[in-house]
């Protein structure tokens, strides 16, 4: 589950040949050798204008508790690695320096969101749970914060439990989606862990129990009457759900001096029936009764749905959320970018045949440039770790792939966005509560013009280098493609 990082041990929760190349490292006398890798992502899901930044608390809860028992150690022994490599494990102690933007933030591509700096081995044996805690909630983090633009205010709650492909991701893919803003979840787990708020609904089988759909109602309404939802489509939502639902509310809560809490639309033309559910109980004089809609909504149907005038006040999301099925990964990679040695750092690069895929090099800093004017982001900047962008003197942006495309900017403000969370091993960072993330989550995406947050083509959101880091880059590309003697 989610919150096993902090209560059960995850130290072998990685790929064998991580294990194998520290040992590798180690056997080379390179195990003291600092490197610099940074985790960015490639592509936003769903061909978003951003993503959204999740999994960092995890991330913590493991690097906190990295340790290896003596079952570890012979399991490792008999996949073949060394003896020497083997007491180094048994007397770990994690002393990476690791740099992080915040949870909620709006992220984009090719940027550093996690940023590690320390001895080699244990850079790279760390990569697979990153990525595994980064990539899970960031996509679905970003998913949630979808499905709630487009309710533009109507509530969006995540009941993904049953969909989820594992409790893991059923458990962290409701604090995530908390984080995109969610108002809620049903996962029991995930409530009580995290404090997330859960919403109450009746299911069809309550109805199917009982001999009739008054009855059923009734007896929910005496079993809750301070928290009353019915689900009204069982067998047909207008001529008989409604008109029972009202029914149970005379005969049973009114005279408990309660009013019902909501009722819920399972299938059928929710848009329509909406409509004429929200008129009955209206007439009926419950206006205060919420009608909550479910039955595979996606941010698509939700939009549609609002824009054709649906009485909804409650969207409940379930697979789509939680499996972000249009696309269901993260594009989450972790690249080494640097090697420090005899005090000096030494840029490194992945080139590959997909220009897409050529690394940023060097250890860097990432600044956000906001207009002070609109308060809206202009665009981020990647810069090596020496320079420092002042803010009290124009700054040129250009597009590191069409340089020609160059725009000076003045009234803007130069924000940091890399945190740092682990100082020589020893975490320096504390996690804010997760409903000041997600009120952080918020803030910031309302930073972003309208233009980044359209669905269908969005406008791009530029993440550009400095100059001093556009040159490195350059150099690196043109003595490993043979261009430069």
């Amino acid at each position: 589950m989610c919150n096993t990082a902090q209560s059960a041990d995850l130290s072998m929760m990685t790929e064998l040949y991580e294990f194998t190349l520290a040992d590798g490292y180690f056997s080379a006398g390179m195990q003291d050798t600092v490197a610099c890798f940074d985790l960015f992502f490639r592509r936003v899901p769903d061909g978003g204008g951003f993503a959204v930044m999740a999994g960092l608390e995890q991330v913590i809860a493991y690097l906190k508790n990295l340790h290896f028992t003596e079952g570890d150690l012979a399991f490792l022994r008999g996949k073949g690695i060394s003896e020497p490599f083997l007491d180094y494990l048994r007397d770990f102690k994690f002393s990476c320096d690791v740099w992080a933007i915040p949870e909620g933030t709006p992220i984009f591509p090719n940027e550093p969101i996690v940023k590690v700096r320390g001895p080699v081995v244990q850079a790279q044996m760390i990569e697979t749970m990153l990525l595994l805690c980064i990539n899970q909630q960031s996509l679905i983090a970003t998913k949630a914060n979808r499905l709630v633009r487009a309710a533009h205010g109507t509530a969006v709650a995540e009941f993904g439990a049953r969909r989820a492909q594992g409790t893991n991701i059923a458990v962290c893919g409701a604090r995530a989606a908390y984080i995109g803003g969610c108002v809620a979840t049903s996962g029991v787990v995930a409530a009580r862990d995290f404090g997330i708020p859960t919403i109450q609904t009746m299911i069809h089988s309550w109805v199917q129990m009982f001999d009739s759909e008054y009855e059923a109602f009734c007896a929910y309404a005496r079993a809750y009457p301070d928290d009353c939802t019915f689900v009204v489509d069982t067998y047909d939502t207008l001529r008989s759900g409604v008109p029972n639902a009202i029914r149970a509310f005379n005969d049973v809560l009114l005279p408990l001096g309660k009013r019902p809490k909501s009722v819920r639309i399972d299938s059928g033309d929710i848009t329509y029936l909406s409509k004429r559910v929200r008129k009955m109980l209206d007439e009926a004089g419950y206006p205060d009764c919420d009608i909550m809609a479910s039955n595979s909504l996606d941010e698509h149907i939700i939009s549609d749905m609002l824009s054709q005038g649906a009485k909804v006040d409650c969207f409940i999301v379930g697979e789509r959320l939680i499996t972000s099925a249009s696309t269901p990964l993260f594009s989450g990679v972790y690249k080494l970018c640097a090697v420090e040695k005899d005090g000096r750092i030494i840029p490194k690069i992945n080139l590959s045949e997909n220009v897409k895929k050529i690394t940023i090099p060097s250890s860097k800093s990432v600044y956000r440039l906001f207009d002070m004017d609109s308060g809206k982001a202009i665009a981020d900047v990647l810069t090596t770790d020496s320079e420092e962008i002042d803010d009290t003197k124009p700054y040129e942006l250009f597009d590191p792939d069409f340089t020609w495309k160059r725009k000076e900017i003045e009234n803007y403000v130069a924000r940091p966005l890399l945190v740092k969370i682990f100082d020589k091993g020893e975490c320096v960072y504390t996690s804010p509560a997760l409903s000041e993330i997600r009120d952080y989550c918020a803030e910031q995406i309302d930073s972003l013009w309208d233009e980044v947050k359209r669905f269908e083509n969005p406008h791009k959101y530029y993440v550009d280098l400095s100059e001093k880091l556009w040159e490195i880059r350059k150099l690196l590309i043109e003595e490993y493609k043979g261009v430069r003697k």
